[in-house]
């Protein structure tokens, strides 16, 4: 993206020629060709849009001005794209408001090129949902395994989930860069199979005001590019604070997070492994690494410590428990295409109760054009339409929509007291102080949960190339890093993945998807 703003404020490119350039690329690859479909709509305005900014070129105001940026599929935007986060009940749904982050963009002048596909409902419809699918929009492929699938038709190689298209897009060069959204894992397992940098950033860094929710106390949008530089600067646009959004009033960043980017960050740095090959049933993060990434991660940390970090070893001992007391419910697993059908499945209260409380709220207050107005209905469509929309069932919806939906059941009470104990007083603090420690390093987006149960935020970079899932042969696919630490720390995280990023360069891009002028 940096390159592309470059070229813009140059006047070598125009913002009509890029987001023409980004259409023919979409049309090619991912509506042709290996038909990756991970754009599920594009903004039938962005030709239009691009045009009006043919003149104005990025500046300090304007730092986006002129880039076309894809948006996940459940982030609201007032003009003629629906809101749909995948789902059959919500074609055609429009909101009534811009989602903050889109207020955000477009003030710095970025073309909303159109909205990305994703597991729908952000994964928490059903239990085994694959990653990338909706009913709405299909299912997206990993640019790197495109054609290898199941006897279910499920990529074996899945494109991480659920920001999938966003990421994919990206990756394939469809778009400068894309906005995506976690509640555990969802912008770091995509960024990680496709290749990307991503930041998943503190719980209250970036608003969530406008989109579709799982869960307040973890969800959060976070950018998706292809450098560290590129996340910095998307960040520098996407955190401020918003009355819609209280948690971002206990917001801290810098005035730019693209400043003192160096590559000699790491020196001195204390990064932690939480990895004890004397403890190795403890240790959940590096001991079930496969071959390949066992590999890469031990040339990361030669890397690191090249760089001059100091190398902490040591399980993290509460990761055991982080599903432990109080924090799990059974649900009865419907998906007709699980091999678990007809027994119970572990899933998070937290999520459950928070989605029906959230998405109610969503619905009522953003949602228009459609007669769908709470959870309940969303389960009547599905079951009325289930050739089409339960390809995978809705048992997690099922479970969600016998809470009360106001969050006044002391299990849910319970629960959330119970995360915050286990994933960040004794889990991620105490890690950090007992080791004094400036980061965590983990394996692709293994980390993922702690961090997010935490509020806090991750960092990924690309590490290098893997092949193999569940034992079956598979072309290489990408493995990233991520760099973990306390509440508003990404500045600090982000020095740390460009240092590490200057000196591995392993960003590959996807095979057979060459610039369109070579064809």
């Amino acid at each position: 993206m940096s390159d592309i703003i470059e070229a813009l404020a140059s006047g070598r490119v125009t913002a009509t020629a890029l987001t023409s350039g980004y259409l023919a690329r979409i049309a090619a690859y991912d509506r042709g060709g290996p038909m990756l479909n991970s754009v599920r709509a594009l903004n039938p305005d962005a030709l239009a849009i691009a045009g009006k900014l043919d003149g104005t070129k990025p500046s300090a105001g304007r730092p986006l001005a002129g880039v076309p940026i894809l948006v996940k599929d459940n982030i609201a935007t007032s003009d003629k794209q629906p809101t749909t986060a995948g789902s059959l009940a919500l074609e055609g749904a429009r909101a009534r408001r811009e989602a903050t982050v889109i207020k955000l963009l477009r003030k710095a002048g970025a073309v909303i090129l159109g909205k990305a596909n994703l597991t729908e409902f952000a994964n928490i419809l059903a239990i085994e949902m694959p990653s990338g699918y909706s009913s709405l929009g299909g299912q997206v492929k990993n640019p790197f395994v495109p054609d290898l699938v199941d006897d279910r038709g499920i990529p074996i190689v899945d494109p991480g989930g659920s920001s999938s298209g966003s990421a994919v897009a990206v990756a394939a060069g469809l778009c400068a860069a894309s906005i995506g959204t976690e509640t555990s894992g969802s912008l770091l397992h995509p960024a990680s199979r496709n290749g990307l940098v991503t930041v998943k950033p503190t719980v209250g860094l970036i608003s969530r005001a406008g989109i579709v929710p799982i869960a307040h106390s973890q969800d959060t949008a976070g950018p998706m590019t292809r450098s560290v530089r590129d996340a910095a600067l998307l960040l520098n646009v996407l955190a401020a604070k918003d009355p819609r959004d209280p948690a971002t009033e206990r917001q801290h960043r810098p005035a730019d997070y693209t400043a003192d980017l160096a590559r000699d960050a790491m020196k001195g740095v204390r990064i932690g492994v939480p990895s004890d090959p004397a403890d190795r049933l403890n240790d959940c993060y590096y001991g079930k690494l496969s071959p390949d990434g066992a590999r890469l991660m031990a040339r990361v940390i030669e890397v690191l410590e090249h760089l001059g970090a100091v190398i902490v070893r040591a399980n993290m001992p509460t990761r055991g428990w982080l599903a432990g007391p109080g924090t799990g419910m059974a649900v009865l697993n419907r998906n007709p295409l699980s091999k678990n059908k007809g027994n119970p499945t572990g899933a998070p209260i937290v999520f459950l109760y928070e989605l029906k409380y959230g998405l109610n709220l969503y619905l009522k207050d953003w949602a228009t054009h459609t007669d769908v107005k709470t959870m309940t209905d969303i389960i009547a469509f599905n079951a009325a339409n289930a050739k089409d929309a339960l390809r995978f069932g809705q048992d997690l919806f099922l479970a969600a929509d016998l809470t009360k939906g106001n969050l006044s059941e002391r299990e849910y009470k319970s629960a959330r007291a119970m995360d915050l104990l286990a994933a960040r007083t004794r889990g991620m603090d105490a890690y950090m102080n007992r080791h004094k420690l400036d980061a965590v390093l983990f394996p692709g987006a293994m980390g993922a949960a702690i961090a997010a149960k935490a509020g806090y935020p991750s960092v990924m970079v690309p590490c290098g190339l893997v092949s193999g899932v569940d034992g079956k042969d598979t072309p290489d696919y990408p493995l990233g890093v991520t760099f973990a630490g306390r509440a508003w720390s990404e500045h600090k995280l982000l020095r740390l993945a460009y240092a590490y990023e200057q000196a591995s360069n392993m960003r590959k891009a996807p095979p057979g998807l060459p610039a369109l002028e070579a064809l």
